[in-house]
């Protein structure tokens, strides 16, 4: 948050959700704001990348699509290297006029933009998502998610009988599509395994 503030003057950054709640647990993401003067926008845009590498190296930045045109918000989803694979900071970024407004542009068509958007990378974020909410026991959660997953590969996700089987697969058809996955669809594998020998990660979902 430091980091952040410093690089774009007048502006302001801080933690949200479960850290901030107290509600955290080992697979918690890091949710922030950083609300910056109007003016200053387009700038922070600009800088934002740089100022996160000034705290770990940055391995991957994307732009949600859905206020990707936006001209006061953004919605960036960062992942620093050499951290849990389910440590991904996702930050929004705001202009200080609409810092109040949680739905700002998010019915306005023009402000979104699918370019530059990839739907395997996309598509095993949900492999991840989907292992986190298996361990949560968040059952309808875990299927949406690989149901979507798999939509985005043009693939249609049936009845699930093995959920880690079903997240493992949606990882290696995301990197039998992208190479540049394969590392990450490794991990899942490895993170997977791991937990369901641990007793953490249930074959089946109940109903």
């Amino acid at each position: 948050m430091a980091e952040l503030e410093g690089a774009v003057a007048d502006s302001a950054a801080g933690l949200r959700g479960s850290l901030v709640s107290g509600s955290a647990d080992d697979f918690s993401d890091i949710d922030a704001l950083w609300v910056v003067p109007d003016d200053c926008f387009a700038q922070a845009l600009d800088m934002a990348g740089e100022a996160l590498s000034a705290v770990r190296p940055v391995s991957s930045l994307r732009i949600d699509p859905s206020h990707a045109r936006s001209d006061r918000r953004r919605l960036l989803f960062v992942r620093f290297a050499g951290l849990p694979v389910f440590w991904r900071l996702d930050l929004d970024v705001r202009a200080r006029s609409v810092s109040e407004d949680n739905r700002y542009d998010d019915d306005n068509p023009s402000a979104r933009s699918d370019g530059g958007w990839s739907q395997p990378a996309s598509a095993i974020e949900n492999a991840t998502a989907a292992i986190k909410a298996g361990v949560r026991r968040q059952d309808d959660t875990a299927e949406g998610l690989l149901s979507r997953g798999f939509a985005r590969l043009g693939e249609h996700l049936g009845p699930i009988s093995d959920l880690p089987n079903a997240i493992t697969n949606l990882a290696d058809q995301c990197a039998a599509t992208d190479p540049t996955l394969a590392a990450r669809a490794v991990e899942l594998h490895e993170i997977v395994d791991a937990l369901v020998t641990a007793g953490q990660l249930p074959r089946e979902l109940h109903r």
